[in-house]
């Protein structure tokens, strides 16, 4: 549950020199030590887990770690602790913490306090569609000459870091509704300060924290009042949920989306094999085509997104469309790993049924003809949960293959009626018409995909993780097949 408020500030030392982050080797806390040794902190962090590319990503900045979460790792004598949402209270770093009267703060708290204090933060929000929209509005502001800082939720496509630091007045960031830490039970974007906004789309997610949708609506309808009046926020006008939750804003409000009552419009729609183009009216004044890498309804929307905020940062038209036409997207957004003898193997981040669909949509006007192969790890906290159970099948109906890996793990502490039934999901996904198979393990998934691929095939693997190595196993799979064998 949230609570209703940020928690006070706590007082810091006045000279912070040395900082311990627990859970440094989370993806956003691994961005977050790079920036602070940036800034000329020493720092070190603690870890359950510590493998590549993360533990030497770390290591090549100079970054300790210590595995697990030992009354030890404070023996350093940080001046601050940084405490991810990994860390439960109980853990033996966090009890010495506050034992030792060690001042801490969250990941948020600690990059609105050391990272972008002095700047404009832009930030982006939405169940759907966040890490994309910031990429480009990063992208367009670097390619505007404004040099943002940035930092967003995955590797992006132009700047090969989810990371920037700079010296302008402009901070991007990814607002993500997941909660912060055990002390500090409020979303990650509360804490940001907004000066401009978007809204993308609200739907159900995270059901490990919200009990459902409208404790979800609460959270953004939060965030949008903490705009201010000189400020913008703009909403997917075609979203009711977006608009309801943001009718208080104080900041001025616009809308963006296909619908005739958006005041940022796109019409006329179209795809190539490799790329999404429409053109845009604002205000019903043709700004002229645009186009992006990446095709489906969603790579459109989040370009009228990140367009918009560019424009009121007074980014011309013409800027912003030559910046799209340069756009790369993140890494596992509809990321093509390789094509191998004609098999084409694609990695996304899609595990919410909204993003399952829109990805494979995307895959099928890309690959109008040929067989696309699905392959799901129910990975997150939400897709491993029954919450989505019915929701799922419609979602996998549009592969000609599906194949379910069991979830990450069992969920013990949850009851069985709460879990994820993947026999269930196999049965109804089938019922649909799509051949559906439960192979558990990611090596007897790449033996059984490789066996029966053929050229043409599309071979897409949808995990918020590594999946266990699936996508370049499958890869190094097809190419020992086109290897001569030798005597």
């Amino acid at each position: 549950m949230t609570a209703q408020a940020t928690r006070p500030f706590p007082s810091l030392p006045t000279a912070i020199h040395k900082i311990h982050i627990i859970g440094i080797c989370g993806t956003a806390m691994g961005s977050l030590a790079a920036m602070l040794v940036e800034r000329g902190f020493e720092v070190r962090g603690s870890d359950a887990m510590a493998y590549p590319p993360m533990s030497d990503w770390l290591e090549a900045r100079g970054i300790a770690i210590m595995m697990g979460y030992a009354e030890s790792n404070l023996d350093w004598n940080p001046d601050l602790v940084v405490v991810g949402n990994v860390s439960k209270p109980s853990y033996a770093d966090a009890v010495a913490t506050r034992e030792r009267n060690i001042p801490y703060l969250s990941l948020p708290e600690a990059l609105r306090h050391f990272i972008f204090a002095d700047k404009r933060p832009l930030v982006l929000t939405g169940t759907h569609g966040k890490t994309t929209t910031t990429s480009m509005l990063a992208w367009i502001l670097s390619s505007a000459g404004r040099d943002p800082g940035f930092m967003v939720g995955g590797i992006t496509g132009n700047f090969n870091s989810n990371y920037r630091l700079s010296e302008s007045d402009l901070f991007v960031i990814e607002g993500d509704e997941y909660d912060t830490a055990y002390f500090d039970k409020v979303p990650k974007f509360w804490h940001y300060a907004p000066f401009r906004a978007t809204i993308n789309n609200i739907e159900f997610d995270h059901a490990d924290i919200y009990p459902d949708i409208a404790s979800i609506e609460f959270v953004f309808r939060r965030f949008a009042e903490l705009l201010p009046a000189e400020g913008t926020l703009w909403v997917n006008g075609d979203d009711a949920r977006a608009l309801e939750v943001s009718a208080r804003t104080p900041a001025t409000r616009r809308t963006f989306g296909l619908g005739a009552d958006n005041d940022f419009r796109a019409i006329n729609l179209g795809y190539t094999k490799t790329t999404a183009f429409a053109e845009f009216v604002l205000d019903g004044r043709s700004l002229g085509v645009f186009e992006v890498p990446g095709v489906g309804e969603f790579n459109v929307r989040n370009m009228l997104g990140a367009a918009a905020l560019a424009l009121d940062e007074g980014v011309d038209a013409d800027t912003i469309r030559q910046a799209l036409l340069g756009f790369r997207h993140t890494k596992k957004r509809q990321e093509l790993i390789a094509e191998v003898n004609g098999v084409s193997v694609y990695d996304d981040f899609a595990h919410h049924p909204t993003a399952v669909r829109e990805t494979l949509a995307a895959l099928r006007v890309r690959h109008p003809n040929q067989r696309i192969w699905a392959i799901f790890e129910a990975k997150s906290n939400t897709s491993r949960r029954r919450v989505f159970q019915d929701a799922y099948p419609l979602a996998f109906s549009q592969a000609d293959h599906v194949i379910l890996s069991r979830p990450w793990r069992q969920d013990e502490d949850l009851p069985l009626e709460a879990r994820l039934d993947i026999e269930e999901l196999a049965d109804s996904i089938r019922a649909l018409g799509a051949p559906t198979e439960l192979i558990p393990e990611v090596d007897n998934i790449v033996h059984s995909v490789v066996a029966r691929a053929r050229p043409g095939d599309v071979i897409v693997g949808l995990s918020g993780s590594a999946f266990g190595g699936l996508h370049g196993k499958i890869v190094a799979a097809l190419e020992k097949l086109t290897q001569p064998e030798t005597t």
